[in-house]
């Protein structure tokens, strides 16, 4: 997006607010509702479902960027190499040129991608039942 990559379903979940069909839902619950565009944690979640390597990956990310204003956030990412001016609009990063600025091999970047769509085909079978 114009001021940096979003996660299309983060933006969806602040964006749609309480859905009067289904109530209150886990985020709702728990985030707050968009403010001068930001939101905060109205209840501690708990990291009860998380692993101890999410937790430090998060941690970690925290210690590193959780001090940064929007605006020098906004910065940040704009130096990444992934990230294309969208021009007012929205443009997807593909994993692909995630990974290429990792330097990946091609024939590692496919082995992700295809790893990658077989974790997306299971998890689409089991939320289908």
């Amino acid at each position: 997006m114009q001021r940096g990559p979003v996660l299309s379903q983060v933006l969806d979940l602040i964006t749609e607010g309480v859905n009067p069909f289904v109530g209150e839902t886990f985020w709702t619950e728990h985030i707050s509702e968009p403010e001068h565009y930001e939101v905060f944690l109205k209840k501690d979640p708990s990291d009860d479902l998380l692993s101890e390597a999410e937790e430090e990956l998060l941690d970690e990310v925290f210690r590193r960027y959780g001090r940064l204003s929007r605006w020098a956030l906004v910065e940040l990412v704009h130096r990444l190499p992934e990230w294309k001016d969208p021009e007012g609009s929205a443009l997807p990063i593909d994993y692909a040129d995630i990974l290429k600025t990792q330097n990946k091999a091609p024939e590692e970047i496919r082995a992700i991608e295809d790893e990658l769509n077989a974790i997306s085909q299971v998890e689409y079978y089991l939320s289908a039942r």
